[in-house]
């Protein structure tokens, strides 16, 4: 049974930090492309990291660069956002995603979606 299951969002003070996991069964994720995208209410869903197979490529939208990093622990079969100097607007449900192929912030060529999990940046 394939399974991509996140977890580690919840409520953070601005200039906070999380980091977010996804653990992956039922496929390697040594084999894909892995991205996280986010969803704020009333906003369509972004991408905002990307890591190629083989760490050829990782990518990150202009809205988190140097803040979050993107990274992924084969023996544990799992993948990992780290978010530092959180900002309000950084509020949103955010998805792991997994495929073959290069990076790509398309969310109809991602294969295997997490269940999301929510951040929210607040005082």
């Amino acid at each position: 049974q394939v399974q991509f299951v996140e977890s580690g969002g919840g409520l953070v003070q601005p200039g906070g930090s999380l980091r977010l996991s996804c653990a992956a069964s039922g496929f390697t994720l040594n084999s894909y492309t892995i991205a996280w995208f986010r969803q704020a209410p009333g906003k369509v869903r972004q991408g905002v990291a990307c890591n190629s197979i083989n760490n050829d490529v990782t990518a990150y939208a202009d809205s988190v660069k140097g803040r979050f990093t993107i990274s992924r622990d084969n023996t544990k079969n799992t993948a990992y956002l780290q978010m530092i100097n959180l900002k309000p607007e950084d509020s949103a449900v955010y998805f792991c995603a997994a495929r073959r192929g290069t990076c790509v912030y398309s969310e109809s060529l991602y294969e295997y979606w997490g269940q999301g999990t929510q951040v929210t940046v607040s005082s």
